[in-house]
């Protein structure tokens, strides 16, 4: 009885602290766009985009930006900093370079501790609070919108060894900052959802272990304690879209020895959100609980915050598809068989890692009543139709674009051949696949690995495409499939 008692009063302190902190949350959900970076809109971002956001805050009295250190390839490494406060929070983002989702909300928030807006706030954070960012920690493979450093090391793989640039000054801010708590910023797949749910982790959060058994102490506490306030605020603006990263001790890993350094290290991923490829949805997200969580440090509201609502958060599970296909019949050497397809659509980069397009890839197959989708398309009723090669050869990509698009997928046709394919493309910007003249078509048979490419016939009739991994409603219109085109695309093969 005298738990149970413990844990009411726990309890009743923790809904306060949530009121509290609802007005200012919800106001700055509200107002963000007031304070959004405008020049990084889009995830393939690099370290020549961040220098004059830097430049900027470098002849602003209200910051100071320190030059703490150099890539391998030799960019800068930066530390803003603002505030007066004996209390020092220290983020940073991007260790792993195809993970720039937070460098962005990074600056945003620098945006919104520029403004003249929020003035009670923002007092009560810089006077107790001095408060460091150090965003793109790896700009080298941010460069090349890859994890790795030009090394090849992992970065979170190195706080023992410490034998990369990035990593010693990583080591070399976090001491002599001896920051009272780190925000450790990453993004995590998309295809992560929150554990036995349909909804994707859009955030996930840890509290690394600062040892094998998992203890917590006060400064792992701290750091649990926030979390469970973060995930509060998150659950008004994407319910059920958090999920709890695996806690299992990494003696290598820069956030479970920053813990155990004595910081009180959060670990943010971010993940997916339906229909925010670039990420954008999920940045705001970022912001607003990022700085909703500052703001709690710097009132002191989360001392009171009872550790034990951690533990329900879901785990981080990794059971999504971007297209799930489910009941389909598929017809194998004279017999029907039903099954269920998982598709992903795989991003490639272009050379100068700018933008990206799409492989698309089966990714599971077989019973998959257990796994999710972005999209999900029940296809009971309908068999499985292979894509034909359309019977005449075309001279030019302007050719096939006078095609009438509708017409040739309702026919059954998912490839079309070019006489001429120029040296530089790599995709087909249209719904079909282009193909060279003697490209030869592989047999219709479906297995993990393959180019999904299909149609879905019902009663005889041909009612969906999957093209490259894209459904495809037979009933658009030209000018409705171009639409869907614009950001999509089918493949080439020479």
């Amino acid at each position: 009885m005298k738990n149970l008692i413990i844990v009411f009063l726990a309890c009743c302190c923790f809904a306060p602290v949530q009121a509290q902190d609802a007005n200012i949350t919800t106001q700055l959900y509200d107002s963000y766009e007031k304070y959004k970076e405008p020049t990084l809109n889009k995830r393939r971002i690099k370290h020549q985009d961040i220098q004059p956001l830097l430049a900027a805050f470098a002849k602003n009295p209200k910051f100071k930006v320190t030059k703490v250190g150099s890539s391998i390839g030799g960019k800068s490494l930066n530390l803003v900093s603002i505030g007066t406060g004996t209390t020092d929070v220290f983020l940073w983002s991007q260790m792993h370079g195809n993970e720039p989702t937070a460098t962005q909300a990074i600056f945003d928030i620098l945006n919104f501790l520029d403004s003249p807006d929020f003035a009670e706030e923002k007092q009560a954070i810089l006077n107790n609070l001095t408060v460091h960012f150090l965003p793109m920690l790896n700009p080298d493979g941010a460069e090349l919108f890859q994890r790795r450093n030009l090394l090849g090391v992992d970065i979170n793989r190195d706080a023992l060894r410490l034998q990369s640039p990035e990593s010693q000054t990583l080591k070399r801010v976090r001491d002599s900052l001896e920051a009272d708590f780190g925000f450790n910023l990453h993004d995590q797949s998309t295809y992560y959802n929150a554990e036995r749910t349909e909804k994707p982790a859009t955030i996930s959060y840890l509290a690394p272990a600062y040892n094998y058994e998992k203890d917590i102490n006060e400064v792992r506490g701290n750091a649990i304690k926030i979390i469970v306030f973060m995930n509060s605020i998150l659950q008004k603006y994407a319910p059920g879209q958090v999920g709890r990263y695996n806690d299992d001790f990494e003696p290598r890993a820069f956030g479970d020895n920053i813990q155990k350094w004595g910081t009180s290290t959060i670990l943010i991923e971010s993940g997916g959100y339906p229909e925010d490829t670039e990420k954008q949805e999920i940045r705001k997200l970022n912001y607003v609980s990022i700085l909703s969580a500052i703001y709690t440090i710097a009132k002191e509201n989360y001392k009171d915050i009872p550790i034990s609502e951690y533990e329900k958060i879901p785990e981080n599970d990794r059971k999504l598809f971007d297209l799930k296909i489910t009941g389909a019949t598929y017809e194998l050497m004279g017999k029907p068989y039903k099954i269920d397809l998982g598709i992903n659509q795989v991003e490639v980069d272009y050379e100068d890692h700018n933008d990206f397009w799409y492989s698309s890839r089966i990714w599971d197959q077989g019973d998959l009543s257990t796994y999710y989708g972005y999209e999900n398309f029940d296809a009971t009723g309908y068999i499985l139709k292979e894509a034909k090669v359309y019977p005449k050869v075309l001279n030019s990509l302007k050719e096939m674009k006078n095609l009438d698009y509708q017409e040739i997928l309702k026919s059954g046709y998912g490839y079309v051949r070019s006489s001429k394919i120029g040296n530089t493309q790599l995709n087909s910007p249209l719904p079909f696949h282009i193909i060279s003249k003697n490209y030869q078509v592989p047999e219709f048979l479906l297995k993990p690995g393959i180019n999904p490419t299909f149609f879905l016939e019902k009663d005889g009739v041909l009612e969906y495409a999957v093209i490259n991994g894209f459904l495809i409603n037979l009933k658009e219109s030209k000018k409705s499939l171009i639409f869907l085109f614009a950001k999509k695309n089918a493949m080439l093969f020479r």
